[in-house]
C-alpha cells in the first residue's frame, strides 16, 4: 500500500473541497460532449458513461448531461473541440502531461507555454514526457463503508493490477482493457466509488519537498484551473506531513 501522498491523490482531494463548481461542471460538460462523438448511448459507449458517472457524482444535472450527450452526438449544434495532450516539465522538474480540449488551439498553446514559463517549467514537445507514463484507469473507493480487504477483494480478482491507501480514499489501478470490468465488480460490491477515469500514470515519481514542493502545487493547480485543462497527470510525490504543512500555509 502506498505511503505518500502523490499528485492523483492530492488533485482527488482538492476536487472534493468542491470550491470552483461553476469550473469543474463546465469541465464535465466537454468531457461529455466530445465523448458522445462516438455515440450517445451510454451502454455501448464506455467513455461516455465513465463521464456521465462522474458528471452525476459530482451533481451535475441530468437535463445538462443530456443537453451535453446531445450536443456531442449531433443532435444539437455545439462548439466543436479539439482534444489534444500537451507534455512539458514544471518546478522541480517534475514531468507534466494536461489533456486539454479546445476550441481555439493556437490561444491554448500559447496560454499553456506562459504558464508553464511563469512557474518555472518549459512546454515540451509531443513525446517528450509522456514515455515516462502509461495509461491506466484509476477509480477512487470511498473509505466510507469500504473494508479495505473487501476493496482488494473486489477490485483484485475483477483484474486490478494494485490498490493503494490514499488517505481518504482506496485507490485502484487497472489495465485500460480491464476497467470497466473492474468498476462494475466495486459497483456491485456496493462500495461508492468517488472517481473513476482514463488517466496517465507515472512509472516512478519526483519526490519534492519545501519551497520545491510548494512551487510545483502551486503549478499543477493553475494548470488544472485552465479553462481548456480536462485533466493533469504528473510524477510528483510529496509525503503526507509535508503536504499538510503547505495546505495549512
Amino acid at each position: 500500500m502506498s505511503g505518500h501522498s502523490k499528485w492523483s491523490s492530492i488533485k482527488h482531494k482538492k476536487a472534493a473541497k468542491d470550491a470552483k463548481r461553476g469550473k469543474l461542471f463546465t469541465k464535465l460538460i466537454k468531457e461529455i460532449t466530445i465523448a458522445a462523438r462516438n455515440g450517445g448511448d451510454v451502454n455501448a459507449n464506455p467513455r461516455l458513461r465513465t463521464a456521465v458517472l462522474t458528471a452525476r457524482a459530482s451533481s451535475l444535472p441530468n437535463d445538462t448531461i443530456e443537453r451535453a450527450i446531445k450536443k456531442g452526438s449531433g443532435q444539437l449544434e455545439g462548439q466543436a473541440f479539439e482534444e489534444i495532450d500537451y507534455e512539458g516539465y514544471g518546478p522541480g522538474g517534475v514531468a507534466v502531461i494536461a489533456r486539454v480540449l479546445t476550441d481555439n488551439r493556437n490561444r491554448t498553446v500559447s496560454e499553456l507555454r506562459f504558464l508553464f514559463g511563469k512557474h518555472g517549467g518549459n512546454l515540451g514537445e509531443t513525446n517528450s514526457v509522456a514515455w515516462m507514463f502509461q495509461k491506466r484507469g484509476l477509480i477512487q473507493v470511498d473509505k466510507s463503508g469500504a473494508d479495505e480487504d473487501r476493496v482488494m477483494e473486489l477490485a483484485l480478482d475483477a483484474g486490478a493490477e494494485d490498490v493503494s491507501d490514499a488517505g481518504e480514499t482506496f485507490e485502484v489501478v487497472c489495465a485500460p482493457e480491464s476497467f470497466e470490468a473492474v468498476r462494475a465488480s466495486i459497483e456491485r460490491g456496493q462500495l461508492r466509488i468517488g472517481g473513476a477515469e482514463m488517466t496517465m500514470v507515472p512509472k516512478s515519481t519526483v519526490r519534492l519537498t519545501g519551497p520545491q514542493a510548494a512551487a510545483a502545487l502551486k503549478f499543477l493547480e493553475a494548470l488544472e484551473d485552465h479553462d481548456d485543462v480536462q485533466s493533469v497527470s504528473a510524477n510528483l510525490d510529496v509525503d503526507p506531513a509535508e503536504l499538510e504543512k503547505l495546505s495549512a500555509a
